[in-house]
């Protein structure tokens, strides 16, 4: 069964804890495990600038240090494994996150540290983008630890978030069209995840991504914007569903929430540097201004 989903569906019950309130708006807290960008287009940064234009409080733990910008990835310095623990056990014990985002994960030793804290601390919501390139091409992944991704981290994930070359080198087979990718949704849902939502960005034609739950499957379409400005564009969307989940959405509506989010992020994309220009994180705050932007409207679902 595939069901076609939109930002539209209604609005389900969902209980909210260890909220702080501003000004009558309530922030959830969520946490983001990743790389850092210099550049601020992609990695923590671009996390922490979706989570904030979400409305909810964003946290974060660097495990790498990476030296790149709009054109190319100069180097990447990975974070001793105790310190990233450390930052982990930092959060946890004192504003634990709602949801849990992880992104850039560069070795076994980093992945097995991340793994440790997650099934300690047991967060409500994970969601995993599996980051294996900038969007220039470079590794961001060392590739001997494809292995140690699916036995380790794969099945942490409430909601995996592979693009197409991500998700081909998980599921060992060639993604030619939508087909390809239900499939490969569901080789990659039985590696243990719960759900898989492979994401078409790299396909031709309209933007369509496929989820599989292990049930069914549920497409979100959007228009393809073209434009070369889209660093930072996987960072951006997964972030958003994490935010979306910690505020109470159905996964299904979290998705079609970020969905058109990470949309209107790239269609108001911002013309800086000299390759792929980041995506604009807070086009609505510029454009509405606080009290009618989602930062100023968001409130946890109840």
């Amino acid at each position: 069964m595939v069901e076609n989903t939109s930002e539209h569906t209604a609005i389900h019950d969902a209980a909210t804890t260890n909220t702080a309130t501003y000004e009558g708006t309530q922030l959830v807290p969520v946490l983001t495990i990743a790389g850092s960008d210099c550049s601020g287009g992609a990695g923590v940064q671009a996390d922490i600038k979706t989570m904030s234009a979400n409305g909810v409080f964003a946290e974060s733990v660097i495990t790498s240090v990476v030296a790149e910008n709009t054109a190319r990835v100069i180097s990447v310095h990975n974070v001793d494994v105790n310190i990233i623990k450390d930052q982990i056990d930092a959060v946890f014990e004192d504003i634990p996150p709602k949801a849990v985002k992880i992104g850039m994960l560069d070795s076994a030793a980093i992945m097995h540290a991340v793994a440790e804290k997650l099934e300690q601390y047991q967060p409500e919501h994970v969601v995993i983008d599996p980051v294996m390139y900038a969007k220039n091409g470079d590794p961001l992944m060392d590739p001997s630890c494809v292995g140690s991704l699916i036995e380790t981290i794969i099945p942490l994930a409430d909601v995996l978030t592979p693009n197409i070359p991500e998700a081909e080198r998980i599921s060992g087979i060639s993604i030619e069209g939508v087909d390809d990718q239900r499939k490969a949704a569901q080789i990659i849902q039985r590696m243990g995840c719960l759900s898989v939502l492979v994401k078409g960005g790299h396909a031709s034609g309209d933007a369509r991504d496929i989820l599989f739950d292990g049930e069914r499957f549920h497409e979100f379409t959007a228009p393809r914007i073209h434009t070369k400005n889209t660093h930072g564009t996987g960072c951006t969307y997964s972030s958003a569903i994490a935010s979306q989940l910690a505020l109470g959405y159905r996964r299904d509506q979290a998705i079609a929430r970020a969905k058109r989010y990470v949309s209107m992020a790239i269609r108001h994309g911002l013309m800086l540097g000299n390759g792929n220009g980041p995506t604009n994180h807070f086009w609505d705050l510029y454009e509405h201004g606080l009290d009618d932007s989602v930062v100023g409207k968001n409130q946890t679902v109840r």
